[in-house]
């Protein structure tokens, strides 16, 4: 069994599910339509087997992707993110936009579809309606 992070914190609560190595990346080929196993293994390739498997249970458990039944004889599955999953996305991009900014051997960035430039990401507060810099993290 893995370590874990025994403490009551947003980022160690969220990385004992999504921490160990390959759960992001499978997570994010999710995304990004690789969906059965098969296609995950090609898009992930050196990852083992075993390896993969484990991390799908974990994202199924934890409820970021749901296996559908697409073929029966054999049994065969494909992999859908929910909501919770969906929502990751975000954090991919806040990723890629930092890597791209902060490492030289990154390749790829997030862009405006229309016209094509680098996006920022901004914090908006529904409340006050306004973009915002000054934020604090606050328990609740």
């Amino acid at each position: 069994m893995k370590g874990t992070y025994d403490f009551n914190c947003n980022l160690a609560q969220t990385l004992n599910i999504v921490g160990d190595k390959w759960t992001l990346l499978v997570l994010h080929r999710i995304l990004n339509n690789k969906n059965t196993f098969k296609e995950l293994q090609e898009a992930l390739k050196p990852i083992p087997t075993n390896i993969l498997s484990d991390r799908i249970k974990l994202l199924e458990k934890n409820g970021f992707i749901a296996a559908e039944l697409y073929n029966e004889h054999p049994p065969r599955y494909q992999y859908l993110l929910t909501e919770k999953g969906r929502d990751f996305k975000h954090v991919f991009n806040s990723m890629i936009l930092w890597a791209n900014k902060h490492l030289e051997s990154c390749r790829r960035t997030v862009c405006h579809e229309k016209c094509g430039k680098e996006i920022e990401i901004k914090y908006y507060c529904k409340n006050c309606n306004e973009y915002v810099e000054d934020l604090v993290i606050k328990e609740f």
